[in-house]
């Protein structure tokens, strides 16, 4: 029986990484949407490097925690240049 629940995974795991890979082919975003766009990252940036705003102020002027605006700014350095 173990075999058997065993050899069942084995095929739902290669099932799901088949789907994403063909997913992932198609030009398919995977994982969470991405909360702010590259325009407003770039105005963030401006305006905290100027400081003429906080990085709290403009968290709640874009509807986000302090921590995803400094995250995303971070990991998405061609949208901030």
């Amino acid at each position: 029986m173990g075999a058997l629940a065993e050899f069942e995974r084995a095929l739902i795991v290669e099932r799901t990484r088949a789907g994403m890979a063909s997913a992932r082919a198609r030009g398919r975003h995977l994982g969470r949407p991405i909360k702010l766009t590259g325009a407003q990252l770039r105005k963030a940036a401006e305006e905290i490097g100027a400081d003429r705003e906080t990085v709290s102020s403009m968290a709640t002027l874009f509807g986000v925690n302090r921590s995803t605006l400094w995250r995303a700014m971070r990991d998405r350095p061609g949208a901030t240049g």
